[in-house]
């Protein structure tokens, strides 16, 4: 992309909240559950999307807004897909209980494989470009080897589903947030796990009785962000024991049990999530105050992410099926 190229090698520059509508991308036929940016610079004005019309869709969503390829390779909603490393290869996990790899080009299937479970998070390591783990409604969660198609480990959690997945920095430990709220303990909401291991670090993380339906990672500090059903974001430290920042709590959105997205501005000092009825917050990450309220969407809108070059560019998405590209 020319709009793109500018950009390219220089450092990012400061954040502005994003103020008007640039594309109104409608092509989904059912509820958006995760968009992602590509991670390879030269081509970040691709965007993926994952639908429950069982679709995974990639975007021009920087130059045209159009819709430039549909992959159909599941049989029932798709909860999660990215981008591989290398920004040539989707991998994508349904309720149908399959994970593909699918070339972006040529669009076949490089790797297909059926789990036993409804896959509803994948994540990437951030150092080992071969390896992803996998969770969804099941107490474990996988490490697969996209080299050898075959699962390195597993990760046994006491819970009925995972909820999302966060590498930290290096990839040595990850995080799995958990359905696992009882009335009479809030244990193992948000699970620490060794990555080599596969030894549960700490599962005594969050105490709030409320799931975290996901969590993301300050890009310069060593802090992460939990999204919670009480209908504010939590501040974690990074580092072990792992301890909840008592101070700061984003409040004022509405999660009401969607998968509402929550992500830091690539320079850090934005904290933006969606909320259920359609707007977008954008909190102050320093003070958490509400900087701005976006009325984004008319109905849930579950994710909203910063493009990783272009500064202020936001793509956002709804239960609706609607993806809209703001600045």
């Amino acid at each position: 992309s020319e709009l793109i190229k500018p950009y390219l090698g220089s450092k990012y520059k400061v954040t502005e909240v994003p103020k008007s509508l640039i594309f109104d991308m409608c092509k989904h036929s059912g509820p958006v559950n995760e968009i992602q940016w590509s991670p390879v610079q030269e081509q970040s004005h691709l965007l993926l999307s994952a639908s429950m019309d069982k679709t995974v869709k990639v975007w021009d969503a920087v130059d045209t807004g159009c819709c430039l390829k549909t992959y159909c390779c599941h049989s029932c909603a798709v909860r999660a897909a990215r981008w591989s490393p290398c920004g040539r290869r989707i991998l994508s996990g349904g309720f149908d209980s399959m994970l593909h790899l699918t070339d972006v080009e040529t669009g076949k299937q490089i790797f297909s494989s059926k789990t036993e479970f409804r896959i509803s998070a994948l994540k990437f390591h951030p150092t080992e470009s071969n390896v992803f783990i996998c969770g969804g409604f099941s107490p474990e969660v996988k490490a697969w080897d996209l080299r050898t198609s075959k699962v390195l480990r597993v990760y046994k959690a006491a819970v009925q589903q995972t909820l999302d997945i966060l590498f930290l920095p290096e990839g040595r430990e990850f995080l799995t947030s958990t359905d696992a709220v009882s009335r009479d303990s809030a244990d193992r909401t948000i699970i620490a796990w060794d990555f080599q291991s596969a030894a549960k670090i700490s599962n005594q993380i969050f105490h709030e009785r409320y799931t975290c339906p996901s969590l993301t990672l300050h890009p310069k500090e060593p802090v992460f962000v939990a999204q919670t059903n009480g209908n504010y974001l939590a501040l974690f430290s990074a580092q072990r024991p792992y301890r909840i920042n008592k101070k700061k709590r984003y409040e004022g959105h509405k999660v009401e049990g969607f998968a509402v997205g929550c992500e830091f501005s690539p320079d850090g000092t934005l904290l933006v999530t969606g909320s259920s009825d359609g707007k977008v917050f954008f909190y102050n990450y320093h003070t958490s105050r509400i900087i701005h309220t976006l009325s984004a969407h008319r109905e849930a809108c579950v994710s909203a992410i910063f493009h990783p070059v272009l500064p202020s560019l936001l793509a956002t998405c709804d239960w609706a099926g609607e993806i809209k590209i703001w600045q």
